[in-house]
This record gives structure tokens, sequence and C-alpha cells, in this order.
């Protein structure tokens, strides 16, 4: 009887007849990209596919210096490395240490044509677009009745807006029957008469996601009355219905979260609305009376009968004023005019005369004012206050000696 072996020594086995293989340990690999994923640690896990089969494959981090590109589905790449068996799982991978890009797959090279294709004919234009309403009541959805999309966007929706009506068009989603499973699906809820409708599955690669690149979606998308929200795989999937539909969401999950209001958020808002509603009216009825009493008050001040007699008031104080000021100004001119004769009299000759003085002038008239131009013989008239005297110079003598 053969001897019986543990799961852990059949996988060492398997793990050294690999090992043992030199094609098995330096190996290059062609294929089509699938599946990948960038991990937060660094490594790099993907498939590599071709018509006949897939192959497990991944590059860790430390491998990675030589990749000069991003991987994308249906990139075609050629990968260098070694195809081990990994003992835990009990299966067996690519261990890539160098991936070189050959081109682009086929189905993505015709994903890219289609895209370019409807593109041109201005299905991807932002002016056909629809604004997805703010409180819809009705989201119609077009996907598989079974699987994680339909429950994640029911158990958002319903969290969100207990109120909601969910309105669920089955459609296969994937295989040769996907896309008119889908355009009927898209035309029986827009005759339905929802208010948005959500087409989506969950992720998948390239192949599984392809019945959302064909024509006869995007065209029953485009043709569609109603709002349609794209939600198609994952975050870093992209459709050709993501580019025609009003809006694309990432997931299934965010196209709920896009379609159905918060219910409960919305009612804290209207609460805080009404809140401050009630006081900013509040505030608006004191500014109002307050604003009432000022014009009041500034009727009654505007009043003829007041403005009457603060005129009268006005008119009386300015007639007192005006005798007030007549009787300064009189009295002001009293006082200067008293002043300028005081200053008159002081320097009047005949003051000077009276006090002794007498005003000399020559035989010509000319005011005499010093010695300086007199000699004897000259004859001179002095003017005293009550007359005057003719005289004649016998002698003149200057100051510091005699004339």
């Amino acid at each position: 009887m053969a001897g019986i072996y543990s799961v852990s020594q059949v996988n060492a086995y398997l793990k050294n007849m690999f090992s043992q293989d030199f094609m098995l340990a330096r190996i290059r690999v062609r294929g089509e990209v699938s599946n990948v994923t960038y991990h937060s640690s660094g490594h790099i896990y993907f498939t590599i596919k071709d018509a006949g089969g897939t192959l497990s494959a991944v590059m860790f981090s430390s491998q990675r210096k030589g990749l000069s590109f991003q991987m994308h589905e249906g990139q075609k790449i050629v990968a260098s490395g070694s195809i081990e068996v990994y003992e835990r799982a009990g299966v067996y991978q690519l261990y890539a240490v160098k991936i070189e890009e050959e081109g682009r797959g086929d189905l993505y090279a015709e994903f890219l044509k289609r895209k370019e294709k409807l593109e041109e004919m201005g299905m991807f234009s932002e002016a056909y677009k629809r604004p997805v309403p703010k409180y819809a009541k009705t989201v119609g959805i077009v996907t598989a009745p079974t699987g994680a999309a339909i429950q994640d966007i029911i158990n958002i929706s319903t969290r969100r807006n207990p109120y909601i009506q969910l309105v669920l068009c089955p459609a296969i989603v994937q295989g040769e029957k996907a896309p008119d499973s889908i355009v009927r699906g898209i035309k029986k809820l827009d005759r339905y008469g929802v208010d948005v409708i959500i087409i989506g599955r969950g992720g998948g690669s390239i192949e599984d996601l392809w019945a959302f690149n064909e024509e006869k979606v995007a065209q029953a998308v485009f043709d569609c009355r109603t709002p349609v929200i794209s939600a198609v795989g994952h975050e870093t999937d992209f459709t050709i219905a993501d580019f025609v539909a009003d809006l694309r969401a990432p997931t299934p999950s965010a196209a709920a979260e896009l379609a159905v209001m918060d219910y409960g958020r919305f009612r804290e808002d209207l609460l805080s609305s009404e809140k401050t509603l009630g006081i900013f009216m509040k505030r608006k009825i004191v500014a109002a009376k307050e604003r009432l009493n000022r014009n009041l008050l500034k009727l009654k001040l505007k009043s003829p009968a007041v403005s009457l007699r603060e005129r009268k008031t006005h008119l009386e104080e300015m007639r007192t004023g005006i005798i007030r000021a007549m009787k300064e100004k009189i009295r002001l001119t009293e006082n200067r005019f008293l002043l300028d004769t005081e200053k008159l009299k002081q320097i009047s000759p005949l003051n000077r005369l009276k006090g002794g003085f007498a005003y000399v002038t020559d035989g010509s008239g000319k005011a005499v004012k010093g010695v300086e131009n007199l000699k004897s013989d000259d004859e001179l008239l002095l003017r005293f206050s009550n007359g005057s005297a003719r005289t004649v110079i016998t002698e003149v003598v200057k100051d510091g000696g005699n004339g």
C-alpha cells in the first residue's frame, strides 16, 4: 500500500520539482494583462492570459525598479522570471523579475477604437448630460439580481433614505446575451418613469465588463430620457457606458450615494434651516418694530405744527441775536471812536503848542526841523496856539559848540 502524505509534504515535493526544472527557473511568458492590482505594499499582482488559458503572476516591490510603465487591462506584455509553487496555497505562479510592454491587447485596442468613434459622434458631449435629481423618490437599477453590486446598492440606498423606492430590472451583465439584456432593462425603466437609473455590475476583467462597451448599450444610454448613472466595475475600470452616461460612479456603492439623498442629513438640515429661519424672522420683526418707532418719531418731528413752532423760535432767536449784535457793534464803535479821539488829541499839534511849543517855518513857509541850514539874519515865522510872530536870527548855535 502506498504511503500517505500530508498536504505540506505534497506541496513541498511539487515545489522541489518546479525548482529543478531548468526551463521554469528562467522563463519568458507572453500574454495579455488582466486583473492587475497595485498593492499598498508595493507588490503587483496580475494575471497573464491568452486564448487558451491564464497564469497568475506577481512582481514584488524589490523588482519594480526596472518597470517603466503602468500596467493596465488588455496590455500585451512579456514577463521574465521563474514559475514556482506557493506552498501555503498549493498553487503555482510566475514570479516576475522583468516586465516588457509588447503592445496593447486586441480587446483594449477595440475599446479605444470604439471610444474614439463614439466621441467623434458627440455621444460624450457635456451638452447632452442631464442633471441627476437631488431628491429622487424612485431609483431604477439595471444589474444582475444576485451578486455584491445589487446588495451594495440596496444596503446603501435604504440606509441613506428608508423611504426610497428601488425598482430592479434584472439583467445579464456578462456574456453574449448581456448587451441586449442591458438595453431592454434601460428602455423598460425609462418607460416606467423612475427618477434616475443606475446601470452597472461589480469588478472584473476587460472581458467581464465588455457588455458595457457595446455600441447598442451606449446608444440606449444616450437615448434614455431618464438620467443614467454608470457604475461598472471598480474605480480604475472605465467602459464606454461611463462616458455616455450622465454621471459616472466609481463603484455601485458610490452610485447609490450619488442617486439617493441622505434623508437623515436632509432632515437635520431642514430642522436647522427652520430654526435659523425662526431666529431670522424674530430679528426681522424686532428690527421692523424699531424702524416703525423711529419713523413715528420722525413723523412727529416732521409735523407742520412742530416745524412752524421751531421756525418761530428760530426767528425770535435770530431777531434777538441781531439786536444784541447791533448793540454790541454800536458799543464797540463808540469805544473805538473815543479811543481814536484820545489818540488824535495826544498827537494834535495844538495840544503841543499849548504846552509851550511853537511851529517854526522859514520865509518860504517850509518847516524848520533843525539848525543845519539856518544862518544869521534869516527870517522865521513862529506859530503859537493863540497866534504867530516873526523874528530874525541873530545867532545860530549848534549842539557842541558856537554857530
